[in-house]
């Protein structure tokens, strides 16, 4: 078994965490260093990370995800959002490669027309499906990433977004995609990985 094939394998969803483990600002600097390497949608990289290591914050998170105890032993609660004005940044993230000469005035313009024409035209709720998408994508870069750096992670979707966005000032052009919980595990409560559908049940070729 290779090491990628392992750390796939070995990463579970956490639900119980060994209290009073810190995590570094530096260590989970380290781990967003990784992290920005995911994929987005014309790499406008719509993914905002909210990281909560305050004990006074990570109550009100806790109070969020309503009252969810592995948020309070967790050394890191982190809200995962997306940008739902990712799309205005096209111009500015292209720049670097215009000034580089690898692309062109012209194939400039028509990018940030066709993507702005995209994203508005689509509407609310394809800019919310993407912001979602997106961050979703990061997201489980991250995970894989915290594990292979001897952390332990568990994405939630039990949580208030309005009431997690007034507690954290988060702006209302970010919609909150997860809450991920990050520590130690606690090894002598770690469930038995749950049941995992055969190919056969989740993989159609040609036709669904």
């Amino acid at each position: 078994m290779n090491a990628f094939t392992e750390l796939l394998k070995s990463r579970r969803s956490a639900n119980n965490f060994i209290s009073d483990v810190e995590i570094s600002k530096q260590e989970l600097d380290e781990l967003f260093t990784l992290a920005k390497f995911a994929p987005s949608a014309f790499n406008l990289q719509h993914t905002h990370y909210v990281a909560v290591t305050d004990k006074e914050l990570k109550e009100q998170v806790h109070e969020a995800a309503f009252k969810q105890y592995k948020v309070l032993t967790s050394s890191a609660a982190i809200v995962v959002l997306g940008d739902l004005e990712a799309y205005r940044n096209i111009g500015p993230i292209n720049e670097g490669l215009l000034s580089l000469g690898i692309i062109d005035q012209r194939e400039f313009d028509e990018t940030v027309s066709s993507v702005h024409a995209m994203y508005e035209g689509g509407g609310e709720r394809f800019k919310r499906d993407e912001a979602i998408r997106n961050a979703s994508l990061s997201a489980m870069l991250f995970m894989l990433i915290a594990k292979d750096k001897g952390w332990d992670t568990c994405p939630m979707i039990g949580f208030d977004p309005e009431r997690m966005q007034q507690a954290l000032n988060i702006p209302d052009r970010y919609v909150p995609a997860m809450l991920i919980t990050l520590g130690k595990e606690e090894p002598s409560k770690q469930r038995p990985r749950g049941y995992r559908k055969p190919i056969g049940e989740f993989v159609s070729y040609n036709r669904f």
